[in-house]
């Protein structure tokens, strides 16, 4: 096949891509949307800030079991069926959790919701791969990353838009018909409808196990998804609670914080390929920790640019992390070593550390907890210099 026959296929494989990638982006987006929404949230139902912070631990919870359990899911559905039933359950959940005037209905919303999204990443990632050419994948899966990234820009903007004018249970309920409506379509004209999971078997689980690198990976993902989510989702509370930012400029602030995500990622993958990804995953986590304890130490004067500055690089640990991960164990076992890793690290980082920087509010130590943060963060950049990984010949020799 030509170039030119190649690229003519690709784009009339871009529907469905668009299709997957539309699903990814409310599957994102139906989870970070409470970090906005939460000064509003936290004032209508009366919660501390611990109880916010529990929100995301519930959502993280969720989301490890289902993602854990997505091969026997799609094993029995097939993948085109689980990418449905992942929207579908996001879609029904949010209606639910619009309707919650308590703190225990929201946590059963949101164990719901998080169940949902964890169903869809690998079945999500095989349809892709099915679905587009082999010779277009790096393009393909670059354009579905771009899901994750620009939720973190639109979700304050879509908070702010709703919150101006009607209240976070209307939002709520606006995403989740878009994703009630998307599952529908995905089941009746999307692809993928032959193709079943495979759950994880326990030769390759044994394997992975006794790797000492796996361990200190799911570390190391857990740190690096604290300085991202994990500071975004109770970020809002600390600028209005804390520093008295108005909640438009804080959301409208928020999102324009996250923009640089959407090119710094592509730079960290230049500088993995130059610099090598252990090297780069070290920098990058000792400068997002330096980052994350000056938004705990410093003063409301300078705390709009560091704001902005500290997501520009913490964005940047995922290019060089999957990097590594792909390198600490034999290739047959990379799809179980990735999906092991990522709930663990989201339970984590987007789980325990909202929960100990909302307690650390609680105490009137708001600023201590993201500067506790902070210095975990640092600590996984000294972390890094005991992984152990294969070079990229797969020669066998550590680095």
């Amino acid at each position: 096949m030509d170039d030119h026959s190649g690229h003519t296929l690709f784009r009339s494989q871009m529907g469905q891509l668009l299709f997957l990638t539309s699903i990814f982006f409310l599957n994102f987006i139906a989870r970070i949307i409470f970090s906005p929404l939460m000064p509003a949230i936290e004032k209508d139902l009366a919660i501390s800030h611990a109880d916010a912070g529990s929100l995301f631990l519930v959502i993280s919870i969720g989301y490890f079991v289902a993602l854990i359990s997505s091969g026997f899911v799609s094993s029995i559905l097939t993948h085109k069926k689980t990418i449905a039933a992942s929207a579908m359950i996001l879609g029904l959940s949010l209606f639910g959790i619009s309707s919650c005037d308590n703190l225990w209905g929201m946590r059963l919303g949101l164990l719901c919701l998080g169940m949902g999204a964890g169903l869809y990443l690998p079945s999500g990632i095989a349809a892709l791969t099915s679905i587009i050419s082999s010779k277009h994948w790096g393009k393909a899966i670059a354009f579905h990353e771009l899901a994750p990234n620009l939720s973190f820009v639109v979700a304050p903007l879509i908070s702010e838009a709703f919150l101006s004018f009607f209240s976070w249970r209307v939002a709520l309920r606006f995403l989740g018909i878009i994703s009630l409506l998307l599952g529908i379509a995905f089941f009746h004209w999307g692809r993928g409808e032959k193709l079943h999971g495979q759950p994880p078997g326990f030769s390759s689980l044994k394997t992975l196990f006794m790797i000492p690198s796996f361990w200190l990976m799911i570390l190391l993902f857990g740190l690096g998804i604290s300085g991202t989510l994990g500071v975004y989702t109770m970020l809002p509370l600390y600028l209005t609670s804390e520093h008295g930012f108005d909640r438009n400029w804080t959301n409208t602030l928020l999102s324009l914080s996250r923009i640089s995500g959407l090119w710094m990622a592509f730079l960290s993958g230049w500088a993995t390929d130059r610099l090598g990804p252990k090297l780069t995953i070290g920098a990058v986590l000792l400068i997002t920790g330096l980052m994350t304890l000056l938004l705990g130490l410093l003063s409301s004067k300078y705390m709009v640019a560091i704001v902005f500055l500290q997501p520009v690089i913490a964005v940047c640990f995922f290019p060089p992390a999957f990097a590594l991960l792909s390198l600490i164990g034999p290739s047959s076992i990379r799809n179980v070593a990735v999906s092991m890793t990522i709930p663990a690290a989201f339970l984590f980082g987007g789980g325990i550390i909202p929960v100990i920087i909302g307690i650390m509010g609680d105490a009137g130590a708001f600023d201590m907890g993201l500067s506790i943060v902070g210095v975990l963060i640092i600590a996984g950049f000294l972390l890094s210099f005991f992984l152990k990984y294969r070079n990229q010949e797969e020669t066998g020799n550590s680095n």
